[in-house]
């Protein structure tokens, strides 16, 4: 037996959500949270995987799981407690990609589970993205040249923090440190947490312990009106072509003396 409308009712309580702020974020119907949590129906795949994502668990969890005041998440690398994460959703029902300028980013780190907060964030949608949980980082600085301070990166919602790889990009949002950018040096250690990387070298390296880290979103692309400056250094695409080059340049001085 399915325990989706006594979860839904504990979920939405805890996050102090009514049925019609709940229902907003969904997409849906004030009457369609009350018939799920009343047990009169339950919510299709789509919408119970959004209401999973929204409240950092599985679909298996929400669905069988008695979550309480007693229920302890499994643990997924440092996510045994409960994450909430606060999403709107526009017209089409897709989910908007929240954007979080650079102003807004001290006020990030108390209201990223408020779904005031989040609703009053600027918002747009990208057509590549169609599937997953994104948001729009603005960045400052110049620890991680060549992207300039300005830039916009857009992350997906990492839920499992032992996805995490090591030389990807990542955007980091950790009580002490607020909102970064940075390169994960390793990927993630239960005990010791992230080691993250400046790509401008003038930065040092430094850990972020687990209990620290409040969200996780993967560098899955950028939008900036700067463009990065050439490399001072060839690429190693750039010396195989320019070998291949100075070969044909060889070969076809050779065959001219023959």
């Amino acid at each position: 037996m399915s325990n989706i409308s006594s979860n839904l009712k504990f979920l939405r309580k805890k996050k102090r959500l009514t049925q019609q702020q709940f229902a907003d974020a969904m997409g849906v119907k004030r009457a369609s949270i009350g018939a799920y949590e009343e047990d009169r129906a339950e919510p299709k795949y789509e919408l119970l995987k959004k209401i999973a994502d929204f409240y950092g668990l599985t679909m298996d969890e929400l669905a069988n799981d008695t979550i309480d005041e007693k229920w302890t998440q499994a643990a997924k690398g440092a996510s045994s407690n409960l994450r909430v994460l606060s999403i709107t959703v526009g017209q089409d029902n897709r989910e908007n990609i929240e954007l979080v300028p650079v102003k807004a980013s001290a006020g990030y780190l108390n209201g990223y589970a408020d779904p005031e907060f989040v609703k009053e964030l600027p918002k747009f949608s990208l057509p590549m993205f169609k599937q997953g949980t994104y948001r729009a980082f603005e960045i400052a600085g110049d620890s991680m040249l060549p992207l300039q301070s300005g830039a916009i990166v857009i992350g997906e919602y990492l839920e499992n923090w032992m996805d995490i790889k090591a030389g990807q990009t990542y955007v980091i949002v950790s009580k002490d440190d607020g909102l970064v950018y940075k390169r994960a040096a390793y990927s993630f250690n239960e005990e010791k947490g992230l080691k993250l990387l400046s790509d401008n070298k003038l930065y040092d390296p430094y850990w972020v312990e687990p209990s620290e880290i409040l969200e996780v979103w993967k560098a899955k692309a950028f939008i900036s009106t700067e463009f990065p400056e050439p490399s001072a250094e060839p690429s190693m695409e750039g010396l195989t072509a320019m070998m291949a080059q100075m070969q044909k340049t060889i070969n076809s001085v050779v065959d001219g003396k023959k």
